[in-house]
């Protein structure tokens, strides 16, 4: 019995398709949470010591987009921002070093 063969691009794209559904929709509850660093800041005492990042101004910073209103929206909308960004640089990096390499696209 042979497997059908799954082409390079159907993969990329369903790949993309899961991480933004992810990233929109289970990224306003898994912030919700304090993260792994703030954790150990709470049980440890010295939350209070933190001073804001020097990007902490940005419309995306604290997992979130500024000016949105709606928590679960705005917490969506920068999961999938994310997603959008890293999988445009992978992308781009990755065609330049094939254009370096010179090699052909696989089908």
């Amino acid at each position: 019995m042979t497997r059908p063969r799954v082409s390079v691009r159907a993969f990329v794209v369903g790949a993309l398709l899961v991480a933004l559904v992810l990233a929109g929709l289970v990224s306003a509850e898994a912030s919700s949470a304090p993260d792994g660093l703030e954790r150990v800041a709470i049980d440890e005492g010295f939350e209070d010591a933190a001073e804001d990042h020097a990007l902490g101004e940005l419309p995306t910073a604290d997992y979130g987009i500024r000016g949105v209103d709606d928590e679960r929206l705005s917490v969506g909308l920068a999961g999938a921002l994310g997603v959008a960004v890293t999988f445009a640089a992978t992308g781009g990096l990755l065609l330049v070093l094939r254009r370096r390499a010179g090699t052909e696209r696989p089908a």
